[in-house]
C-alpha cells in the first residue's frame, strides 16, 4: 500500500498565522489562481504544498518550479516543453512542466523575476489552457492546472516600472495570501523553537535539548530578516555545534552578528561597499555556501547575488550550489 506524503505544517498559533490558516482552508475549496506574497523565507511554498493537499487536486502531481536565474529560452523549454530538434541538444521531445502538472498545480515561485517576454507567453497559457512546445508552430494540447505564484517582491512597484504586466498580475491575483514576516508575528517563535529543536533532535539522533531563559530572550527578539528559514538554520547549526544539554546565548550567538546587518552593528565606521560584503559573506555562511538559498535570504536573484560575489571577490563562495 502506497504511503501518504506527509502533510506541510504553517506552524503558529498567533492571530496572524490563524489568518493565514483560515485563507489556505478557503484557497483550497476552489481552482482558483493564487498570489502569495511576503519577504524570502516566511513560508511561502509551504503554504502552496497545504493549498494543493488539501485541495480536490490532492492525488495529481505539485511541481514548483523557482523562476529566478533560468533563461527564457530554458524557462520555455521547461515550462512548455519542445520538440525534438527544435534546438541544439533537443534530441527527443519532451513534455514541460505544465503538461507533467495536468490535472494538478504548478508553484510558480519567485514569479517577480520573470522576463517580460516569458510573462507574455504565461499570459498566452493562463487565457487558453493551450500548450505550445519550443519549435512547434501549433498548440499540442490543453492541459488543467492550478496556477499557485509567489513573489518576495512588490509587484505594484514593479508594474509601475513597467518590469512586470499589469494583465499578468490581475490574472494571477484572484486569491492574495500575505506572509508577514517572522519579525511581525513573534509569538509564533516558541512554536517554531519547539518544532525545530524535535526535528533537528531526531534527524542527528541526539536529546532534544532545552533552551536558556537568555537564549529564549534573544531568540524571540532578533530582527530575523531571513525569517523562518534563518531561524531554522541557527538552531540546527546550535544543536550540531552545541555538547550541552541546554542551549544558551553563547549557542546562539550567530543570531546577532548574522541577523542584523554589519552595516547597523558598524555605527557607519566602515563604507556602505564593506557592509555589504560582510553581509553577503555571514548569509553565505548561514546557507553553507548555498547560493541559491542566501540569494533569496538576500531577497536578490542569483545572477544579481553572483555580480556581488564577483564584485567584492568572495573567495569562500567560489565551488558552492548554483
Amino acid at each position: 500500500m502506497a504511503t501518504l506524503p506527509t502533510l506541510p505544517q504553517f506552524i503558529g498559533a498567533s492571530a496572524a498565522t490563524r489568518e493565514i490558516l483560515q485563507e489556505i482552508e478557503c484557497a483550497a475549496r476552489s481552482d482558483a489562481k493564487v498570489l502569495i506574497t511576503g519577504e524570502s523565507g516566511v513560508g511561502k511554498e509551504v503554504v502552496a504544498q497545504l493549498i494543493h493537499h488539501k485541495s480536490r487536486r490532492q492525488q495529481a502531481n505539485l511541481v514548483a518550479i523557482n523562476c529566478a536565474g533560468i533563461p527564457d529560452t530554458l524557462l520555455a523549454s521547461e515550462l512548455f516543453g519542445h520538440m525534438r530538434g527544435s534546438f541544439t541538444d533537443a534530441y527527443r521531445d519532451k513534455q514541460g512542466w505544465l503538461e507533467q502538472a495536468h490535472r494538478g498545480t504548478i508553484f510558480m515561485d519567485e514569479i517577480g523575476e520573470m522576463s517580460l517576454q516569458m510573462q507574455a507567453l504565461l499570459l498566452r497559457f493562463l487565457e487558453s489552457g493551450e500548450i505550445q512546445r519550443v519549435g512547434s508552430d501549433r498548440a499540442s494540447t490543453v492541459v488543467d492546472v492550478r496556477i499557485i505564484a509567489a513573489t518576495n517582491r512588490r509587484l505594484v512597484d514593479q508594474i509601475a516600472a513597467t518590469e512586470f504586466r499589469s494583465d499578468l498580475f490581475y490574472r494571477l491575483n484572484v486569491i492574495h495570501i500575505e506572509i508577514p514576516p517572522l519579525r511581525a508575528r513573534r509569538d509564533d517563535i516558541p512554536a517554531f523553537l519547539d518544532h525545530f529543536l524535535q526535528q533537528f533532535s531526531e534527524s542527528y539522533r541526539v536529546v532534544v535539548p532545552r533552551l536558556s531563559d537568555e537564549a529564549l530572550s534573544q531568540l524571540t527578539s532578533a530582527p530575523w530578516p531571513g525569517n523562518v528559514r534563518q531561524l531554522r538554520n541557527v538552531l540546527e547549526r546550535a544543536l550540531l555545534l552545541s555538547d550541552h544539554s541546554t542551549l544558551g546565548p553563547a549557542d546562539v550567538a550567530d543570531v546577532s552578528s548574522s541577523a542584523i546587518p554589519p552595516a547597523a552593528a558598524a555605527s557607519g565606521r566602515i563604507t556602505l561597499a564593506e557592509a555589504e560584503r560582510r553581509h553577503i559573506e555571514a548569509v553565505l555562511r548561514e546557507e553553507r555556501g548555498a547560493v541559491a538559498s542566501a540569494a533569496e535570504v538576500l531577497g536578490l536573484s542569483r545572477s544579481a547575488l553572483y555580480e556581488r560575489i564577483k564584485k567584492h571577490g568572495i573567495v569562500a563562495a567560489k565551488g558552492t550550489e548554483t
